[in-house]
């Protein structure tokens, strides 16, 4: 049993209180997953630039050594044990070589040109509060908090997983065939960090957006090809989708207004959203894509 929470806002005036929201919602979800939680944010970005978060230890003079070493200027916004690079999009092989060689013990556990993915152990607002989730703004959202089941507590356990550009997911439910799945996509160049059966997901919606596939058509596609009962929030640069499997035994609920499209495991995550007595809600139906994109 897990939360998920997610939200994507169509009218810009709420882009600064984004974190806020989404911060509220994640604490709801806490008796749904006490052990561990995570959120990944969409803010600003730029097209020559890249965004790194990192996850470690000593990571305050990080950036400086990387800049000496890559002879560019690498800034590092530090939150707790996780640090968000922005580097040069065009030294990107550059940075990831200097990490491996230099700072091999740390994790980059998202990279795109606007998000930041944060993970840890421990109660939902008190991740959020160890990274300043209610200061943060942006444009979208989706968070997770886990009740381990299957697996030790960890943060290496922890969603949301990245393993795309600008790309992640967060699911509550269980895959059957992650292994099988696994031996077919590490040979095509998809890279897993965990055991988890969730970064297998994220791995496989990865695999379907390099071979030229929409985001709804790789959810899709994953009804045929994943085994299991899932239900996903998926997050790109410029979109949030859904997706359960066609049994549905997981709950969930969504309300959608002019400004907002808003997404839980349980209705209470999203009454404290503004508006929400006057939002469409729903419960999203079986095996059917649910997405949204920038305009």
């Amino acid at each position: 049993m897990c939360g998920i929470v997610g939200l994507f806002l169509k009218d810009p005036s709420l882009e600064p209180q984004l974190g806020a929201l989404l911060s509220g919602m994640l604490a709801v979800m806490t008796d749904r997953g006490p052990d561990s939680a995570g959120f990944a944010v969409y803010g600003g970005g730029s097209a020559d630039r890249l965004k790194l978060t990192l996850r470690g230890h000593n990571l305050d003079r990080v950036a400086e050594a990387l800049s000496a070493a890559i002879g560019e200027r690498a800034f590092g916004t530090l939150r707790d044990s996780h640090l968000v690079l922005s580097v040069p999009k065009s030294r990107d092989a550059a940075v990831r070589g200097w990490l491996a060689a230099e700072r091999p013990d740390l994790v980059v556990i998202g990279a795109g040109q606007r998000i930041e993915l944060y993970k840890e152990v421990g109660l939902p607002a008190d991740v959020a509060t160890r990274f300043g989730l209610a200061g943060m703004a942006g444009t979208h959202g989706i968070g997770h908090t886990r009740m381990a089941t299957e697996s030790a507590v960890t943060t290496d356990g922890a969603h949301p997983f990245s393993t795309g550009p600008d790309q992640c997911l967060v699911h509550n439910g269980s895959l059957s065939n992650h292994r099988s799945l696994r031996r077919m996509l590490e040979p095509e160049g998809i890279v897993f960090a965990t055991d988890n059966d969730s970064e297998v997901a994220a791995g496989y919606l990865s695999w379907k957006l390099r071979q030229g596939a929409t985001l709804a058509q790789a959810l899709e596609a994953g009804l045929d090809d994943l085994d299991g009962f899932f239900t996903f929030v998926v997050g790109t640069e410029s979109g949030f989708a859904v997706l359960r499997d066609p049994i549905s035994c997981k709950p969930a609920v969504m309300a959608e207004t002019d400004r907002y499209v808003a997404f839980g495991s349980e209705y209470r995550a999203l009454v404290g959203l503004p508006g929400i007595e006057g939002a469409r809600v729903f419960e999203p139906e079986p095996a059917r894509v649910y997405a949204w994109e920038r305009a």
